[in-house]
């Protein structure tokens, strides 16, 4: 029988859920255990897709097209978990599937209720995984006990191990213990009290997992585990790493975090097996170097906008046995007449993703400057966009060059949108979303990093290189090294005679892990090192 473990959070949000069931699948598998995770998002939104950056951070994109929330990034940089859209499940999502069935009248004419349709609607994606060749399923809710829209999970939750068996079946509590500077003292309160509303739910931890910037006394565990009737042998403390968040599963593995759940759900395995992760973090924690990254973006203000971007730098760092010092530039406040100024001294200089006007003439002359002074350049999706944009203008003198996305009266449309998207209204789930295959060109600086002819990359964007300007920016030395063989699109462009001048119309950062590095995220920063080394 599939076992389950339910990962819930308390106190506060943003504790760090998705970094702390991520590093047990990770424990999991390093003992022999095959494991699937999903997340469970209390939101109406039916997917991430349409979600604001400011309120949600990244929407990662799974290899079917899913739009995701940011945690499956966590799953799969730290697991080998395979994930797909139907990982991500939402408040929105559930209600759709019950409102479409009763339309059908799948429930006879029954009057459709929270309890039993919708906890049977969560309960069916709680085991939409089990089966034979899968030994664990990891199920983490968004959001912290007592949101009023977190209740019907809990009781499907609290329903499914009824239903599955208590001894299938492991809750695992992510808890704050603050530190009160005033006092100089640590505060178990605010644990007791998440743990009793659980408790009047009906579901009682198994584990606590507690979330701290002090080490916490073995009084504390004893008075945590008195009051929230848990074993003290399961009362965990989770105190914020030094260096790295890949830190974290060899902190819970000293502890015996993985020993408890295997023991707790009389699972057979075999020894831990973490040197891999072992050698990963002693190269993180013991550079040979650093170098300088300039990220030019739109929504710098915040780190999860672009966090995957900022992993996938941090695992070429690894790759590099370097540290990587990001500089994180609002594109708005770039000018021609700044642009040195507020580059100067990065030895390479990233443009992401992204959508609207704000901050565009910025990031065209971070490129211009890259471009001009041969830093290593790396554009991600609107960054390779805006790459497209700055060559038409400034080297092949098309006065205007623009995307239809910001100026749809561009004389010179270099970057437009694809027929099959012009009329669509709809936001969510229309883009070109997911992994789709990419035509290396031989001798390109994108085939060297690859090693391989055809590759697979994951998309999120409407607007495309227009193929009308593929010749003559092709003659003036904008190299198109990548194309979708399929669709005839571009999906690369190099500049020739430059150190590293790359753009990609696609999401590289979401195939990148710690123990191997995305290879142009690898050899942007190799690049960057050696511009360092020149200077």
């Amino acid at each position: 029988m599939t076992k389950h473990i339910f990962v819930t959070g308390g106190v506060v949000s943003s504790l760090g859920k998705g970094l702390t069931t991520a590093s047990i699948a990770n424990l999991l598998e390093s003992r022999g255990l095959r494991v699937r995770i999903q997340k469970f998002d209390p939101y109406l939104n039916v997917d991430a897709g349409t979600m604001n950056p400011f309120q949600h951070g990244e929407v990662y994109v799974t290899a079917d097209g899913g739009e995701t929330d940011l945690d499956l990034g966590h799953y799969e940089r730290f697991s080998n978990c395979p994930l797909t859209r139907a990982c991500n499940v939402t408040t929105g999502r559930i209600y759709q599937n019950v409102i479409t069935k009763e339309r059908r009248g799948a429930y006879l004419g029954g009057c459709v209720q929270v309890v039993p349709h919708v906890t049977n609607e969560i309960k069916a994606h709680i085991r939409q995984f089990d089966g034979p060749e899968v030994d664990v399923v990891l199920s983490e809710l968004g959001g912290t006990a007592g949101d009023i829209e977190s209740a019907a999970y809990l009781e499907a939750f609290r329903q499914f191990a009824y239903e599955h068996g208590r001894d299938n079946c492991v809750f695992v509590h992510l808890t704050l213990i603050p530190y009160l500077r005033a006092s100089g003292e640590l505060k178990t309160k605010p644990t007791q009290q998440s743990v009793g509303i659980l408790r009047q739910i009906g579901i009682q931890p198994d584990m606590l997992v507690c979330r701290t910037e002090k080490s916490m006394t073995q009084e504390m565990r004893d008075k945590i585990a008195l009051f929230c009737n848990v074993e003290k042998k399961y009362v965990f403390e989770e105190k914020d790493v030094e260096h790295s968040i890949y830190e974290l599963p060899l902190v819970l593995h000293e502890q015996g975090v993985d020993d408890a759940m295997i023991h707790r759900l009389g699972l057979p395995t075999k020894p831990a097996n973490l040197d891999e992760w072992q050698k990963l973090v002693h190269t993180v924690t013991n550079p040979k170097g650093s170098v300088e990254i300039a990220v030019v973006g739109k929504y710098i203000e915040l780190k999860d906008a672009y966090k995957s971007v900022y992993e996938a730098i941090a695992h070429a760092g690894i790759a590099n046995n370097v540290d990587v010092n990001v500089q994180r530039i609002a594109a708005e406040e770039i000018t021609d007449d700044n642009v040195g100024a507020k580059l100067r001294g990065v030895c390479g200089i990233l443009v992401p993703g992204g959508f609207g006007e704000r901050g565009i003439e910025g990031k065209i002359s971070a490129v211009r400057f890259a471009r001009e002074n041969r830093v290593p350049y790396y554009g991600l999706c609107l960054g390779m966009q805006i790459a497209t944009i700055e060559f038409a203008r400034n080297v092949c003198g098309l006065k205007g060059a623009h995307s239809t996305e910001f100026a749809k009266d561009s004389p010179h449309p270099v970057i437009t949108l694809l027929k099959d998207q012009v009329n669509i209204k709809d936001m969510g789930g229309t883009m070109r979303l997911g992994a789709q295959p990419c035509k290396l060109t031989e001798g390109s600086i994108a085939r060297k990093a690859y090693g391989a002819e055809l590759v697979q990359e994951r998309h999120r964007h409407r607007y495309e290189f227009n193929n009308a300007y593929r010749k003559q920016l092709s003659e003036k030395g904008l190299v198109i090294s990548g194309i979708n063989p399929e669709l005839d699109l571009v999906e690369i462009v190099e500049i020739k005679d430059h150190p590293f001048f790359v753009g990609v119309q696609f999401h590289p950062e979401f195939q990148s892990k710690p123990t191997k590095a995305h290879p142009l995220f690898r050899e942007f920063v190799a690049a960057s090192l050696k511009r360092k080394a020149s200077m």
